[in-house]
């Protein structure tokens, strides 16, 4: 496997306003940071998760990254596997919001990272799950038809919602998320799909200050999930 290497992408539209403070969390920039993502992907192991300005914060207890400047709602609509439109500033409207990028056809990341999540998130209260979203983003709307997504999220967790839409409008709400996608790596039935594998985490105030690597534990996803949905 070639080695790992850094991707940094433009920040993508933020928020102007002040973090939460109930969330307790500090901004922080620097390359010392940055050095701290480790970046991954399906089969491009330079295209994985990335952004521009992070802090972890193992002081204040969180167990993902906080983004400096956190990410605002896009107002981007794509279409849940229903067929319905999903205005993604409108209807990703929980508490906590988790929004993942991948395919069905990943040979790994998106599978173990979806795994993670589920195991992360089943243990919870019914109270407190209720005010989870999970939703899932297809990089590979050809081959990720509403039926076949669906069926693929099912197995994971038949509340998690998938969403499509042409490759364009994926990669500009990656791009406002801090999401690289690139699109397929080749014209043959078998290419792949270069994506970033991070977590992004909206909280209560409608803003996204949180990251999760791949590899966070199922644990410590579950204990920032508790603590961001506690402070609403």
């Amino acid at each position: 496997m070639p080695a790992q290497r850094p991707l940094v992408r433009a920040p993508g539209r933020r928020a102007s306003a002040r973090p939460h403070r109930g969330l307790g969390l500090r901004r922080g920039v620097g390359p010392a940071a940055l050095a701290l993502l480790v970046l991954t992907g399906c089969t491009t192991p330079d295209l994985g998760a990335a952004v521009s300005a992070t802090t972890p914060l193992p002081k204040q207890g969180w167990h993902g990254t906080t983004v400096a400047e956190p990410y605002v709602k896009p107002d981007i609509t794509l279409t849940d596997t229903s067929g319905r439109a999903f205005r993604f500033d409108r209807d990703a409207r929980r508490p906590v919001v988790l929004v993942l990028f991948g395919y069905t056809h990943c040979p790994w990341v998106c599978t173990r990272v979806l795994t993670d999540v589920a195991k992360a998130l089943h243990p919870l209260d019914p109270g407190t799950r209720s005010k989870v979203q999970v939703l899932f983003v297809t990089v590979d709307p050809e081959r990720d038809v509403p039926a076949r997504l669906a069926d693929w999220l099912e197995r994971f967790d038949p509340t998690f919602t998938g969403l499509t839409a042409p490759l364009p409008v994926v990669r500009s709400l990656g791009q406002d998320l801090g999401v690289p996608v690139t699109g397929p790596t080749s014209s043959g039935p078998d290419y792949t799909v270069g994506h970033g594998a991070q977590i992004v985490g909206f909280g209560p105030d409608g803003t996204a200050h949180l990251i999760w690597m791949p590899g966070t534990t199922p644990a410590d996803l579950r204990a920032d999930v508790v603590r961001l949905a506690s402070s609403t």
